[in-house]
């Protein structure tokens, strides 16, 4: 079994509690986040690791989305979602980060949140990200990275076997050093909670 396929499959056994497990953090943080960088957008939008669908409310009728993940279990409870919400400018399809089967300068933007912490070749899936947007156009990623502070970094590093293990996902990736190994240019880079941990990215090619 490859490495991708592994995080996959816990993907798929983790997708019925995905949900319930961050209820919490969803209603006092992650909402509001999500909200901030996506009602705005407009055009043709890819989104990366779509999940469950937690972003797909905050998406407005002059968006034309294209919304992929590669764990079918879990766009399973993203076409519920969507079916409910009742919108139809927006695709959901299973498909692999490092392998988009998408035209090089397709998208006028690029979403992905909490997603480059589960991609098992980061640098790869960003230098696929990278070809698919247009030039001049902005990719942008809400994630949870590296701190530089030593001891939140320590706790990263100490949790990290447990949630790689149980989850698929990394709490300990430098994900600016990857977005930089990637030919990305960084226009933001915006702290937005615990230090540095929680950011969010706009980017360039």
């Amino acid at each position: 079994m490859t490495r991708n396929q592994k995080i996959k499959k816990r993907y798929d056994r983790f997708s019925y509690l995905y949900d319930f497990l961050e209820t919490i953090f969803e209603n006092r943080l992650f909402n509001k986040w999500r909200k901030s960088i996506i009602t705005e957008l407009e055009g043709n939008i890819l989104e990366i690791g779509v999940g469950t669908g937690k972003n797909l409310p905050f998406y407005t009728n002059r968006a034309r989305v294209t919304a992929i993940d590669f764990s079918p279990k879990m766009l399973i409870r993203a076409k519920k979602k969507l079916k409910k919400l009742g919108k139809t400018n927006i695709k959901l399809i299973e498909m692999d980060v490092e392998d988009l089967k998408f035209s090089s300068n397709a998208f006028d933007y690029v979403i992905t949140t909490f997603v480059w912490c589960s991609v098992p070749n980061p640098i790869k899936g960003l230098k696929e990200v990278k070809r698919v947007l247009k030039p001049g156009e902005k990719a942008i990623f809400l994630e949870h990275v590296l701190s530089k502070n030593k001891l939140i970094a320590l706790w990263e590093h100490i949790h990290n076997p447990i949630t790689k293990l149980l989850f698929g996902f990394n709490v300990n990736r430098n994900t600016l050093n990857n977005i930089e190994k990637a030919g990305f240019r960084v226009i933001e880079d915006r702290k937005i909670a615990l230090y540095d941990v929680f950011r969010i990215f706009k980017l360039k090619k």
